[in-house]
């Protein structure tokens, strides 16, 4: 004798295993979406590998964006963590807030790292975002465990007069005629010799492309922060990559009483990233094995 469930049983017993069904793809699809990052209504633009024990927070230079460390994304994924973001006013990010300080981009750089949960963070600033890691160790001394700079650091000696008339009056230039001012000045410090041209184009290209109010202000409140002595104070080395193509000035990083590992680039100008990506690779990964190795000891 066959028993047949009633119409309306069958019917309410589909609709709730259609419904549970529909519940555990979405729970399976909001595990995969991106953690929406902000810092007080400012959204954070950014790319992350997701895995590894390991995290690389790369930080790239002024004016350009996170697309910058695209080479390093692609190679360092297999092993590590790899978060790449757009600075706040720069790239895909908000340009909702007035003041662009070093400060303030440290707090942007620690919501990337508290709400994404990173551990073990290595970060890697480019140009002006030397100053911003510093910042960013500062207020994550638990998560953050090393600091490499690109092409920064280089004028640790470097201390004028307050205030400096010549930087007083670049800023004022800036401000009045954006790009007759800055792009003369990125032509002559940006570049080396040996600089592809599609690069100098992009660069330049960005550069002369953000909201230059923004470009200006966060220029000169980098200029403002006292990045030396924030980073001694720090006692953690930094491993820089810095391109020859303009000296490091290392007597000053040791009487400024910074702890620092210089891994030189030949042949590059301001971007060794971009110039050699393969290069830089390669160095990046010795001065991440140098991190790794001053860890063990005792």
């Amino acid at each position: 004798m066959k028993h047949y469930l009633p119409v309306t049983l069958m019917t309410l017993l589909s609709t709730i295993l259609f419904s549970c069904h529909q519940t555990a793809h979405r729970k399976e699809a909001s595990a995969g979406e991106a953690v929406k990052i902000d810092n007080k209504g400012v959204n954070i633009n950014y790319d992350d590998s997701k895995k590894g024990d390991t995290t690389l927070l790369f930080v790239h230079g002024w004016c350009i964006n996170k697309d910058y460390w695209k080479d390093q994304f692609g190679f360092f994924q297999i092993k590590y963590r790899v978060v790449t973001v757009d600075l706040p006013g720069f790239g895909a990010s908000g340009k909702n807030r007035e003041k662009w300080t070093v400060e303030a981009y440290g707090e942007d750089l620690s919501a990337v790292i508290q709400q994404l949960d990173l551990k073990n963070v290595i970060l890697v600033g480019h140009s002006m975002s030397g100053f911003i890691i510093v910042e960013a160790a500062l207020r994550n001394k638990d998560r953050v465990i090393g600091l490499v700079g690109v092409d920064n650091f280089k004028n640790a000696g470097w201390d004028p007069p307050q205030p400096d008339t010549e930087t007083v009056r670049f800023f004022e230039g800036a401000r009045r005629n954006y790009k007759q001012v800055i792009l003369p000045f990125a032509r002559q410090y940006l570049f080396s010799s040996t600089t592809d041209s599609l690069i100098k184009a992009r660069v330049l290209n960005d550069i002369t492309s953000v909201d230059t109010v923004i470009a200006i202000d966060c220029l000169e409140r980098n200029e403002q922060y006292p990045g030396i002595e924030k980073l001694a104070g720090l006692k953690k080395t930094i491993y820089l990559i810095n391109s020859d193509y303009t000296s490091t000035d290392t007597v000053a990083l040791m009487k400024k009483g910074i702890s620092y590992v210089l891994l030189p680039m030949h042949g590059t100008g301001h971007y060794p990233m971009n110039e050699d990506p393969s290069g830089f690779n390669a160095v990046l990964t010795a001065a991440i094995s140098k991190i790794a190795a001053s860890r063990k000891e005792p």
